[in-house]
């Protein structure tokens, strides 16, 4: 994995994919061997990028999951792309999870960065089966944990920073462990194995460039009446309840891990990342390297972003538990571009008061859209993505849709209300083995020399600037991940 910006000023372009010169010792490019070798060479990439396509295809075509915009009987889940480009945010509902009848995934994604779009896109596939894969060992027994111990290899200097901040994390929980289920116990134990392999995977990635590029992650797993959630980053879970006079309220499940929570920027701090605000914005902590004003991450953990691991980020998640009573309705999972415009309140108000349950979602993304526009005429519109979650399914009020059908009504939607020039059209997916394409055929993959969430925009930003590496820097960091 290299820097975002490549030697040869390539930018966003992953070196990977292009030929590479010969260098001492190799074989020149006119020579039959290096023509048979380069033949070879293509042959694998392509048959490994159609394996990779095969295996996407499967998960998609898993019955119970969901990741376009449409409904269940459970669950209403809707996406669209703001103002700032490609759509970076990706969600996911997998009902029967894991096959047990009683159990329920969800998650919603919110990419940052050049390949913000990708690293979403990729967490959301992977991380539920690595989930699944985990709590399936975990139940398993020591004897099963005991043969995987083969499979993890050595410890960066990041996981090792992941694991004391995991005892930190089991230390500092706000309710008493013992007290709860043991159904909790297990999946924490799970959720954090899992994230942990996951943000491991992508550091390794040969298609994707996680370096200045990263996601959020808020997910939960419903078992019966025991919800367990693990957060990364400022994505949000909500819970929509009645209070004693049965009056409906809001009930906040997760919290914003912001750069300058007192114990978020003491770890940033403590592994020499800085924690500060730009002046125009004063409200909004963002992480810096040490020696160089940038990328200023505006969240203390995320999936992805290595530039900052090294130096306080973690992909270690929050984990909580809540125990599902009959005055609970439904659950909220949405990335910022709602929080940033509706209250807590405003949004399970918004959910109840839909027309269907299989709309909540979308009207909730229409609510924040004309939000946006009135409180900030002159940002540009946030992606949106949201999942809800509803718990009382047996409500003879409900009513169904396919995800099919909901599509159709996208498309039939208002222009005013819809982003007329999306990149992303309803019941369409792009492939996370390669860059995107957008209508007039251009990558939407960034170029890095230019590339600046700064422009054009008023509203605070997940990352600002991509950092700037002198070449030596550069190799000798290509030298070291090449090592790993």
């Amino acid at each position: 994995m290299g820097s975002c910006m490549s030697s040869d000023g390539g930018g966003g372009s992953r070196s990977s994919l292009a030929p590479s010169s010969p260098g001492p010792g190799s074989t020149g490019v006119g020579s039959k061997k290096g023509n048979r070798v380069g033949r070879k060479r293509q042959g694998s990439l392509r048959h490994s990028s159609f394996e990779a396509i095969d295996g996407e295809d499967q998960i998609h075509r898993i019955p119970g999951r969901m990741f376009l915009n449409g409904a269940s009987k459970e669950a209403s889940l809707f996406t669209q792309q703001g103002k700032k480009g490609t759509n970076q945010d990706a969600m996911v509902v997998w009902e029967n999870f894991g096959s047990r009848t009683d159990t329920v995934f969800c998650g919603v994604f919110d990419g940052h960065g050049p390949f913000g779009h990708l690293v979403a896109r990729r967490v959301r596939d992977c991380l539920p089966l690595k989930l699944r894969a985990n709590w399936d060992m975990n139940l398993g027994g020591d004897e099963l944990r005991r043969n995987s111990i083969s499979t993890t290899g050595s410890l960066t200097s990041e996981e090792t920073t992941s694991i004391f901040l995991d005892d930190e994390l089991k230390a500092s929980s706000d309710f008493e462990e013992e007290k709860l289920p043991e159904v909790f116990t297990t999946l924490k134990e799970s959720f954090l194995k899992a994230f942990k392999v996951m943000d491991k995977e992508l550091k390794l990635h040969p298609n994707i460039d996680c370096f200045c590029s990263g996601t959020t992650a808020v997910t939960l797993l419903k078992q019966g009446q025991d919800l367990v959630i693990g957060n990364v980053g400022d994505s949000r879970a909500v819970l929509g309840t009645r209070d004693h006079n049965d009056s409906l309220v809001a009930v906040q499940l997760t919290v914003d891990l912001k750069p300058n929570l007192p114990r978020e920027a003491e770890r940033i701090k403590r592994y020499r990342g800085r924690v500060f605000a730009l002046r125009d914005e004063p409200e909004v902590a963002r992480v810096w390297l040490p020696n160089y004003d940038s990328p200023g991450l505006a969240m203390a953990r995320a999936f992805g972003d290595f530039c900052l691991k090294d130096f306080g980020l973690i992909s270690v998640p929050e984990i909580s538990y809540h125990r599902i009573t009959e005055k609970d309705e439904f659950i909220v999972l949405a990335t910022d571009g709602i929080w940033d415009v509706l209250s807590n309140k405003e949004v399970v108000d918004i959910v109840a008061s839909a027309a269907a349950r299989s709309s909540a979602a979308r009207s909730l993304v229409e609510h924040a859209v004309r939000a946006w526009r009135l409180k900030y005429p002159t940002s540009k519109v946030d992606d949106c993505a949201v999942v809800c979650l509803f718990l009382d399914t047996d409500d003879p009020t409900l009513k169904e849709s396919s995800t099919e059908a909901l599509s159709t009504d996208i498309d039939k939607q208002n222009p005013s209300t819809l982003n007329s020039s999306s990149a992303i059209f309803p019941g369409e997916e792009i492939s996370s083995s390669s860059p995107e394409k957008l209508p007039d055929g251009n990558s939407a993959a960034m170029d890095t020399d230019d590339w600046s969430a700064l422009e054009g925009v008023t509203r605070s930003n997940t990352l600002l600037t991509l950092p700037r590496f002198a070449e030596g820097e550069k190799q000798l960091s290509a030298r070291n991940k090449a090592k790993k």
